[in-house]
């Protein structure tokens, strides 16, 4: 165990690193011109030859990318993230003000997604070939297909501007104080893009369900289990539920690069305030700071995601401690 765990933090470290690499070369090599991009065309054309300096300096437009890397980087490993220039303001308040309305956002549709999946790939293995498998796959495909932005612009249109049933976005009500804002306007607020995230995380666990349910359904011991007498219900969820949630575990961690990437286009169509909306000023803004700094947050995340995973595997299935327990001895 102390092997795997330092072999995983090793790991940890060198992802951190190729991601915040990567971010900072991206962005340098964009033609984005950060002084333009947040002062304005207009102001820009009409600005001094000395100012157009001055602000160039203080962008770092004219410092080289290995120069603006170590010091990014060296100002990291002691806990500074550096100066988000388009919010002037730290990398990590910009982050933290924002990284709660992303993780409770993210949070919801990653666990209604993986809980309905889960359920919906059940029933449709379990009824395969009939009327509730039909509609359960035409469900999956179609959702598969749409673009997470669409689905949030009709969920907008529908719900809000034609129903009223939920505000047409930001995550508290406008022109209420942060201390007049209850639980129940902030779920409120939050429900929508939350139900637009997990529907489209539905599909992949759904439809990989349904295929192992119906290998679990055709294995032998669930035809002796049916032999005995249990209906395919009961040798379900007796005998098969533990084969069924392994690789359910697997998609549905797996799944949470998916459920972030899913959030920057939720979050700029409900206007939701959190990490991805803040990715997407940075990134046309040419803020390398706060970009590097959400990179490797969300590279944390998935892979943590995957790191539980892993560590889940051995209490789910208990062939895998014995098979590790072989490989060391």
């Amino acid at each position: 165990m102390p092997r795997f765990i330092l072999r995983n933090i090793l790991k940890f470290l060198l992802l951190m690193v190729a991601v915040s690499l990567v971010t900072f070369v991206l962005v340098s090599i964009s033609p984005v011109d950060p002084v333009q991009a947040n002062v304005g065309q207009a102001a820009y054309i009409n600005m001094s030859e000395a100012k157009r300096a001055q602000l160039a300096e203080y962008w770092g437009v004219n410092t080289p990318l290995w120069e603006r890397y170590v010091n990014w980087i060296t100002a990291a490993v002691h806990g500074n993230l550096g100066t988000s220039l388009r919010y002037n303001a730290p990398v990590a308040d910009v982050i933290a003000t924002r990284a709660l309305n992303s993780l409770a956002l993210m949070a919801t549709a990653w666990v209604i997604s993986g809980v309905l999946g889960f359920v919906l790939g059940i029933l449709a293995g379990a009824n395969r070939g009939r009327l509730v498998d039909r509609i359960v796959k035409g469900y999956c495909f179609l959702l598969a297909s749409v673009p997470t932005f669409w689905l949030g612009l009709v969920f907008l249109i529908v719900f809000s501007v034609w129903l009223g049933w939920f505000p047409f976005g930001f995550s508290v009500p406008i022109g209420v104080a942060a201390s007049d804002v209850t639980f129940a306007d902030a779920l409120h607020h939050l429900a929508l893009p939350a139900l637009t995230l997990s529907v489209v995380g539905v599909a992949n666990i759904a439809l990989h369900t349904r295929e192992k349910t119906i290998d679990v359904l055709e294995s032998d011991y669930m035809r002796f289990a049916r032999a005995r007498g249990l209906s395919t219900w009961g040798a379900l969820r007796h005998h098969g539920l533990r084969n069924l949630a392994l690789p359910a575990l697997t998609l549905q961690f797996a799944s949470i690069s998916e459920i972030f990437g899913g959030s920057v286009l939720v979050e700029q169509v409900f206007s939701y305030p959190g990490l991805g909306q803040a990715a997407v000023t940075a990134g046309l803004g040419g803020d390398v700071a706060l970009l590097a700094g959400i990179a490797v947050l969300s590279a944390a995340f998935v892979f943590g995601g995957n790191l539980i995973a892993n560590m889940l595997y051995g209490v789910v299935d208990p062939r895998i401690r014995r098979g590790e327990a072989k490989a060391r001895a």
